[in-house]
C-alpha cells in the first residue's frame, strides 16, 4: 500500500539525481534477483559487494536476501588486498561492483581494485558492474557482466521465497586493524526485527511525513541497518548522496537537508567536528527549519560537538 511513497531522493555528487519510489525499488529488486539467479547465485551462496554510494547498492543487497544470497559489502575505500581477504573468506562466488564513483569533484575507479583482486585464488565465476561514471574500464568478456545488460533484460516478476528465520542475511567484516579481519554472521529474522525496532523507536519515525537521512556508507554496518533495512522495512523516504561533504562546496549537505526537507539526520562526531572547524558561516546559508531529530553515530560524541550539533 506504499508503492507510490518515494523510497530514495539520490544525490550524486556531480548533481545528478533520481527519486526512487518504493514500487520501483521492488521493481528493481525482482529484476536483479532474476539477473543473480542466471548468473548461477542460489540460496546460501555468498556475493560480495564493492559500491560507491548508488541506489544499486541497496538494489544488490535486496536482491541478495531476496534469493537466500549472503551479501558481504567490502567498503569501496578498502584495496584490493583487502577486498582479495574479505572475498576470500567469504568463499563469495560473485562479485558486484561498479565502474567507479564519485568523490570529492572528480571520478574515482572501482573495477581495477575488483580486477587486482581477482588475480588470487577465489571461486569468483562473474562480476557484474554497474556503469556508473562511464570512464574506460578494462572488462573480460568471460567473467565481467554489465549490470544494465543483463538487469535491464530480466522480467520483472520474481516470487520472493520464504527462508528460515536463521537464515544468514549477511555476513560484514571488522575492519581489521588489530587482526585479521573477522566475519560476522547477521541471521535473516533477528537481524530485521531488531533493526526495525531500533530505527522506529529511536529516531520517532513518522514515515509518512519525515525524510530521513542517515550519511553513513553502506560498507559499514550503519549503512546496512540505517540506510538500507530498518528503514525501508519502516517505508521511510530517505536521502542518499554518493560524494563528500564539501563537494563542491562546505555547504554541500546543508543544501540538501534544505532542498529535500529533511527532519531526522544521523551522522558521525567527525563529520560533526568538521562542520565546527568550518564555520558557522556553512550551516547558516541554508534554511535548515525542517529538521526535528539529530542522531550522531559511530563514536561516543564529545559535549562540545554535541552543544554544536
Amino acid at each position: 500500500g506504499r508503492g507510490d511513497r518515494i523510497a530514495y531522493y539520490f544525490e550524486g555528487e556531480p548533481g545528478d539525481t533520481r527519486t526512487i519510489t518504493y514500487a520501483q525499488m521492488l521493481h528493481e529488486v525482482k529484476k536483479t534477483a532474476n539477473a543473480l539467479i542466471e548468473l548461477g547465485i542460489t540460496a546460501g551462496d555468498r556475493v560480495a559487494i564493492y559500491m560507491p554510494m548508488i541506489p544499486e547498492a541497496a538494489i544488490a543487497m535486496l536482491a541478495c536476501a531476496r534469493i537466500g544470497a549472503a551479501h558481504s559489502v567490502v567498503f569501496g575505500g578498502f584495496s584490493a588486498d583487502s577486498l582479495l581477504a574479505r572475498i576470500q573468506d567469504a568463499d563469495a562466488k560473485l562479485v558486484i561492483t561498479a565502474d567507479g564513483g564519485y568523490r570529492k569533484g572528480a571520478a574515482f575507479a572501482l573495477k581495477p581494485a575488483v580486477d587486482e583482486a581477482l588475480k588470487g585464488e577465489t571461486n569468483v565465476k562473474n562480476v557484474l558492474v554497474v556503469k556508473r561514471t562511464g570512464q574506460e574500464t578494462a572488462f573480460d568478456a568471460s567473467r565481467d557482466v554489465w549490470w544494465h545488460e543483463i538487469v535491464d533484460r530480466q522480467n520483472a516478476e520474481h516470487e520472493a521465497e520464504s527462508f528460515d528465520s536463521e537464515q544468514v542475511l549477511f555476513i560484514l567484516y571488522t575492519s581489521g586493524t588489530t587482526a585479521k579481519p573477522k566475519g560476522i554472521f547477521h541471521s535473516t529474522g533477528g537481524y530485521l526485527t531488531q533493526t526495525a525496532f531500533t530505527h522506529k523507536m529511536v529516531f520517532d519515525l513518522k514515515a509518512e511525513t519525515d525524510v530521513y537521512w542517515c550519511t553513513a556508507d553502506v560498507g559499514w554496518i550503519t549503512g546496512h541497518s540505517y540506510v538500507v533495512y530498518g528503514p525501508m522495512i519502516n517505508g521511510a523516504t530517505q536521502v542518499m548522496y554518493e560524494g563528500t561533504p564539501d563537494s563542491p562546496t562546505k555547504n554541500r549537505m546543508f543544501e540538501i537537508i534544505e532542498k529535500y526537507k529533511v527532519s531526522i539526520l544521523y551522522t558521525a562526531p567527525t563529520l560533526i567536528r568538521t562542520w565546527m572547524k568550518w564555520g558557522d558561516e556553512f550551516p547558516q546559508a541554508s534554511n535548515l527549519s525542517s529538521l526535528r531529530l539529530l542522531g550522531s553515530v559511530g563514536e561516543p560524541i564529545n559535549p562540545d560537538a554535541w552543544m554544536w550539533y
